[in-house]
């Protein structure tokens, strides 16, 4: 009788599905419990030195308020001692009660990184040495805007000197909480303001850059909610 000859089979894989653990996925990453979107890490917009910026910076959310009289004394020191460094120029401020707004100028890109970062490390040793804690002070690094045309800039002006308004916070004279006691471009400003001109002890130095020095003021100065008339007693 013939023999039958067996067929040899080839050895087969077996597919084994395995949890992907690292990589970029939707989803990953520690969640965001301020429902905030985080600013991303992408490599930022190359910035000219003649372009004001808008920078915002913001704090964890377990922090007491910046508003506070005594802790916004020491924000405002450490502003004044980090106001210009490396080519960065810090013109603008507003302190709210979780973050706080900065127009800034700098000489380039890398002229900003730095200044922010002093003036970070600045902050956060403040505000430790104020509250006596430790720990990470900001909830994300800071979010950046080049401001490239005059009506930009003064869009930026009004929503930074006057945030506060924004925030339902304030309903008329100008926030003690800014720059606003430095600020030139008040269209009413009156002596009863306390407008006062940048000195040594100022918190923020004059503008260099043409857009934040001039170029805005071409859409109007800026007025100044006027004070309730006093009722006589």
């Amino acid at each position: 009788m013939p023999t039958t000859r067996s067929r040899s089979r080839r050895p087969r894989q077996l597919a084994l599905d395995f949890r992907p653990w690292g990589g970029a996925r939707a989803g990953a990453g520690r969640p965001n419990k301020s429902g905030r979107k985080s600013v991303s890490h992408r490599t930022r917009e190359t910035l000219p030195h003649r372009f004001p910026v808008h920078v915002t910076l913001r704090l964890r959310e377990d922090l007491p308020s910046l508003r506070n009289p005594a802790l916004f004394a020491d924000v405002r020191r450490a502003l004044r001692f980090g106001r210009e460094r490396f080519g960065f120029r810090l013109n603008h401020f507003s302190v709210q009660s979780n973050h706080m707004h900065l127009i800034v100028e700098a000489t380039g890109r890398p002229a900003l990184s730095r200044g922010m970062q002093g003036l970070g490390v600045r902050l956060a040793k403040t505000i430790h040495a104020r509250l006596r804690r430790a720990g990470k002070v900001f909830s994300d690094r800071y979010h950046d805007r080049i401001l490239k045309c005059p009506k930009d800039v003064r869009n930026v002006l009004v929503y930074v000197l006057k945030n506060a308004r924004h925030h339902g916070l304030l309903q008329a004279g100008f926030d003690h909480y800014t720059s606003g006691a430095w600020f030139d471009g008040w269209r009413n400003a009156g002596s009863e303001l306390g407008v006062v001109a940048p000195n040594e002890s100022a918190p923020v130095v004059p503008p260099r850059t043409w857009l934040l020095a001039t170029g805005w003021r071409r859409h109007g100065l800026i007025p100044v909610q006027p004070l309730p008339p006093l009722r006589p007693g």
